[in-house]
Protein backbone atom coordinates (compact mmCIF):
# COMPACT_ATOMS: atom_id res chain seq x y z
CA UNK A 1 0.00 0.00 0.00
CA UNK A 2 1.79 3.57 -1.39
CA UNK A 3 1.62 5.96 1.54
CA UNK A 4 1.14 9.49 0.53
CA UNK A 5 1.46 12.88 1.69
CA UNK A 6 -0.21 16.08 0.90
CA UNK A 7 1.08 19.70 1.50
CA UNK A 8 0.07 22.87 1.69
CA UNK A 9 2.23 26.07 2.05
CA UNK A 10 1.32 29.73 2.24
CA UNK A 11 -1.79 29.42 0.15
CA UNK A 12 -2.93 32.31 -0.87
CA UNK A 13 -6.50 32.56 -2.60
CA UNK A 14 -9.34 35.49 -4.09
CA UNK A 15 -12.55 34.80 -5.31
CA UNK A 16 -14.15 37.44 -7.84
CA UNK A 17 -10.96 39.74 -6.67
CA UNK A 18 -11.18 40.02 -2.92
CA UNK A 19 -8.60 37.88 -1.01
CA UNK A 20 -10.08 35.17 0.92
CA UNK A 21 -6.80 32.91 1.97
CA UNK A 22 -3.94 34.42 3.71
CA UNK A 23 -1.20 31.80 3.56
CA UNK A 24 -2.97 28.67 4.74
CA UNK A 25 0.08 26.04 6.26
CA UNK A 26 -1.27 22.33 6.11
CA UNK A 27 -0.13 18.51 6.00
CA UNK A 28 -1.87 15.61 5.63
CA UNK A 29 -0.62 12.00 5.75
CA UNK A 30 -2.07 8.79 4.46
CA UNK A 31 -4.59 7.72 7.20
CA UNK A 32 -4.73 11.04 8.95
CA UNK A 33 -7.87 13.12 9.48
CA UNK A 34 -7.67 16.34 9.47
CA UNK A 35 -10.50 18.71 10.67
CA UNK A 36 -10.62 22.48 9.63
CA UNK A 37 -13.44 24.53 11.66
CA UNK A 38 -14.02 28.24 12.07
CA UNK A 39 -17.43 30.54 11.79
CA UNK A 40 -19.20 31.09 8.67
CA UNK A 41 -17.21 33.61 5.67
CA UNK A 42 -13.83 32.10 7.21
CA UNK A 43 -12.92 30.82 3.63
CA UNK A 44 -13.28 26.98 5.22
CA UNK A 45 -15.25 26.47 1.63
CA UNK A 46 -12.83 28.47 -0.62
CA UNK A 47 -10.22 26.48 0.56
CA UNK A 48 -11.49 23.38 -0.66
CA UNK A 49 -12.01 25.15 -3.93
CA UNK A 50 -8.40 26.34 -4.03
CA UNK A 51 -7.33 23.24 -3.48
CA UNK A 52 -9.24 20.99 -5.98
CA UNK A 53 -8.98 23.90 -8.47
CA UNK A 54 -12.31 24.79 -9.16
CA UNK A 55 -12.64 27.59 -11.72
CA UNK A 56 -13.88 30.97 -9.80
CA UNK A 57 -11.36 30.35 -6.94
CA UNK A 58 -7.96 32.01 -7.86
CA UNK A 59 -4.33 31.15 -6.18
CA UNK A 60 -2.78 34.14 -5.92
CA UNK A 61 0.49 32.73 -4.68
CA UNK A 62 1.47 29.26 -2.31
CA UNK A 63 1.79 25.67 -2.96
CA UNK A 64 -0.28 22.67 -3.29
CA UNK A 65 1.51 19.15 -3.71
CA UNK A 66 0.47 15.32 -3.91
CA UNK A 67 3.75 13.09 -3.16
CA UNK A 68 5.81 16.50 -4.26
CA UNK A 69 4.26 17.26 -7.08
CA UNK A 70 3.04 20.33 -7.86
CA UNK A 71 -0.79 20.89 -8.48
CA UNK A 72 -1.59 25.05 -8.40
CA UNK A 73 -1.53 25.05 -11.98
CA UNK A 74 -3.37 21.66 -13.07
CA UNK A 75 -7.33 21.92 -13.84
CA UNK A 76 -9.34 19.93 -11.52
CA UNK A 77 -9.54 16.94 -13.56
CA UNK A 78 -5.88 16.28 -13.43
CA UNK A 79 -5.77 16.70 -9.53
CA UNK A 80 -8.52 14.19 -9.72
CA UNK A 81 -6.12 12.26 -11.68
CA UNK A 82 -3.11 12.90 -8.76
CA UNK A 83 -4.73 11.37 -6.25
CA UNK A 84 -7.39 14.63 -4.91
CA UNK A 85 -11.31 13.96 -3.94
CA UNK A 86 -14.03 16.53 -3.18
CA UNK A 87 -17.06 16.04 -1.92
CA UNK A 88 -19.25 19.15 -2.18
CA UNK A 89 -21.49 20.62 0.00
CA UNK A 90 -24.32 20.62 -2.55
CA UNK A 91 -23.37 17.68 -4.81
CA UNK A 92 -24.43 18.96 -8.68
CA UNK A 93 -27.39 16.89 -10.32
CA UNK A 94 -26.14 15.99 -13.79
CA UNK A 95 -29.15 15.14 -16.13
CA UNK A 96 -28.93 12.97 -18.45
CA UNK A 97 -25.45 11.13 -16.95
CA UNK A 98 -25.63 7.79 -14.34
CA UNK A 99 -23.45 7.12 -11.69
CA UNK A 100 -22.17 3.83 -13.25
CA UNK A 101 -21.15 6.49 -16.39
CA UNK A 102 -19.39 8.58 -14.35
CA UNK A 103 -17.81 6.27 -12.34
CA UNK A 104 -16.75 3.87 -15.64
CA UNK A 105 -15.42 7.45 -17.44
CA UNK A 106 -13.40 8.00 -13.99
CA UNK A 107 -11.86 4.28 -14.14
CA UNK A 108 -11.24 4.25 -17.45
CA UNK A 109 -13.42 1.06 -17.77
CA UNK A 110 -10.69 -0.60 -15.63
CA UNK A 111 -12.07 -3.55 -13.62
CA UNK A 112 -15.18 -2.66 -15.46
CA UNK A 113 -16.45 -6.25 -14.83
CA UNK A 114 -16.57 -5.80 -10.98
CA UNK A 115 -17.60 -2.25 -11.10
CA UNK A 116 -21.21 -3.08 -10.55
CA UNK A 117 -20.20 -5.00 -7.81
CA UNK A 118 -18.51 -2.37 -5.85
CA UNK A 119 -21.29 0.07 -6.74
CA UNK A 120 -23.67 -2.32 -5.15
CA UNK A 121 -21.26 -2.79 -2.13
CA UNK A 122 -20.45 0.42 -1.56
CA UNK A 123 -24.02 1.46 -1.51
CA UNK A 124 -24.79 -0.81 1.35
CA UNK A 125 -22.12 0.08 3.03
CA UNK A 126 -23.71 3.68 3.23
CA UNK A 127 -27.14 2.92 3.45
CA UNK A 128 -27.88 4.27 -0.30
CA UNK A 129 -30.96 2.66 -1.93
CA UNK A 130 -29.90 0.36 -5.02
CA UNK A 131 -32.25 1.66 -7.29
CA UNK A 132 -30.92 4.76 -6.71
CA UNK A 133 -27.80 4.12 -8.61
CA UNK A 134 -29.52 3.60 -11.77
CA UNK A 135 -30.31 7.49 -11.91
CA UNK A 136 -28.85 10.36 -13.40
CA UNK A 137 -26.71 11.45 -10.56
CA UNK A 138 -27.90 13.25 -8.04
CA UNK A 139 -31.15 14.49 -9.80
CA UNK A 140 -34.75 14.47 -7.65
CA UNK A 141 -32.39 12.92 -4.64
CA UNK A 142 -32.64 14.29 -1.19
CA UNK A 143 -29.36 15.96 0.30
CA UNK A 144 -28.75 12.56 2.37
CA UNK A 145 -29.07 10.87 -0.88
CA UNK A 146 -26.30 12.67 -2.66
CA UNK A 147 -24.30 12.85 0.43
CA UNK A 148 -24.36 9.14 0.48
CA UNK A 149 -24.09 9.03 -3.06
CA UNK A 150 -20.39 10.79 -3.00
CA UNK A 151 -19.64 8.07 -0.99
CA UNK A 152 -20.12 5.76 -2.88
CA UNK A 153 -18.44 7.05 -5.72
CA UNK A 154 -15.43 7.76 -3.11
CA UNK A 155 -15.22 3.81 -2.17
CA UNK A 156 -15.31 3.17 -5.98
CA UNK A 157 -12.76 5.46 -6.81
CA UNK A 158 -10.37 5.56 -3.16
CA UNK A 159 -8.89 8.54 -3.68
CA UNK A 160 -5.31 9.15 -2.14
CA UNK A 161 -7.01 12.27 -0.37
CA UNK A 162 -10.43 13.29 0.38
CA UNK A 163 -11.46 16.49 1.00
CA UNK A 164 -15.07 17.14 2.69
CA UNK A 165 -16.47 20.24 2.29
CA UNK A 166 -19.48 20.42 5.03
CA UNK A 167 -20.67 16.82 3.80
CA UNK A 168 -22.47 16.54 7.37
CA UNK A 169 -24.83 19.38 6.53
CA UNK A 170 -27.74 18.42 5.80
CA UNK A 171 -27.59 14.96 7.12
CA UNK A 172 -29.54 13.50 9.59
CA UNK A 173 -27.96 11.17 12.72
CA UNK A 174 -28.41 8.03 10.98
CA UNK A 175 -26.66 9.14 7.88
CA UNK A 176 -24.71 11.41 9.76
CA UNK A 177 -23.09 7.81 11.43
CA UNK A 178 -23.29 5.67 8.18
CA UNK A 179 -21.12 8.40 6.17
CA UNK A 180 -18.63 8.71 8.86
CA UNK A 181 -18.53 5.28 9.66
CA UNK A 182 -17.26 5.09 6.27
CA UNK A 183 -15.23 7.48 6.04
CA UNK A 184 -13.27 5.81 9.30
CA UNK A 185 -13.19 2.86 7.64
CA UNK A 186 -11.91 4.41 4.49
CA UNK A 187 -8.68 5.59 6.67
CA UNK A 188 -7.85 2.09 7.13
CA UNK A 189 -8.84 0.07 4.40
CA UNK A 190 -6.57 1.92 1.98
CA UNK A 191 -5.64 4.40 3.97
CA UNK A 192 -7.10 7.81 2.55
CA UNK A 193 -6.07 11.06 4.07
CA UNK A 194 -9.07 13.11 5.08
CA UNK A 195 -8.94 17.16 5.19
CA UNK A 196 -12.92 17.80 6.64
CA UNK A 197 -14.30 21.09 6.82
CA UNK A 198 -17.22 21.36 9.06
CA UNK A 199 -19.21 22.96 12.28
CA UNK A 200 -20.08 20.11 13.86
CA UNK A 201 -18.40 17.83 16.90
CA UNK A 202 -20.74 14.97 16.53
CA UNK A 203 -19.35 14.54 13.21
CA UNK A 204 -16.49 13.51 14.73
CA UNK A 205 -17.72 10.65 17.18
CA UNK A 206 -18.02 8.16 14.47
CA UNK A 207 -14.56 10.03 12.51
CA UNK A 208 -11.47 10.43 14.89
CA UNK A 209 -10.01 13.29 14.15
CA UNK A 210 -6.21 13.38 14.39
CA UNK A 211 -5.43 17.27 13.91
CA UNK A 212 -8.57 20.25 14.39
CA UNK A 213 -7.22 23.66 12.38
CA UNK A 214 -9.02 26.72 13.43
CA UNK A 215 -9.52 29.21 10.45
CA UNK A 216 -10.83 32.97 10.72
CA UNK A 217 -10.62 35.63 8.20
CA UNK A 218 -8.78 33.08 5.59
CA UNK A 219 -6.16 32.49 8.44
CA UNK A 220 -5.38 29.05 10.49
CA UNK A 221 -5.10 30.71 14.25
CA UNK A 222 -5.37 27.78 15.79
CA UNK A 223 -4.31 23.85 15.99
CA UNK A 224 -5.07 20.76 18.68
CA UNK A 225 -6.64 17.49 19.17
CA UNK A 226 -9.78 16.23 18.90
CA UNK A 227 -10.76 17.97 21.96
CA UNK A 228 -10.38 20.95 20.42
CA UNK A 229 -13.80 20.41 17.91
CA UNK A 230 -15.37 19.79 21.07
CA UNK A 231 -14.16 22.92 22.73
CA UNK A 232 -15.11 24.96 19.85
CA UNK A 233 -19.04 24.17 19.63
CA UNK A 234 -19.02 24.48 23.40
CA UNK A 235 -17.99 27.80 23.72
CA UNK A 236 -17.76 29.44 19.78
CA UNK A 237 -14.58 31.41 18.15
CA UNK A 238 -15.22 34.66 20.19
CA UNK A 239 -11.91 34.02 22.00
CA UNK A 240 -9.64 33.43 18.14
CA UNK A 241 -8.93 36.10 16.07
CA UNK A 242 -6.37 37.19 13.40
Amino acid sequence: MTAHTFVVEGLHASVGGRDVLHGIDLEVKSGEVHVVMGPNGSGKSTLAHALMGRPGTTVTSGSIRMDGQELVDLPAWQRARAGLFLALQNPVEVPGVGLRDVLHAATEGKGDGTLDERLVAEAKAVGLDRSLLTRPLNVDLSGGEKKRTEMVQLGVLQPALCILDEIDSGLDVDALGEVARRLQRATVEWQVGILAITHFHRFLVELEADMVHVMVDGRIVARGDADLALELEQTGYAGYST
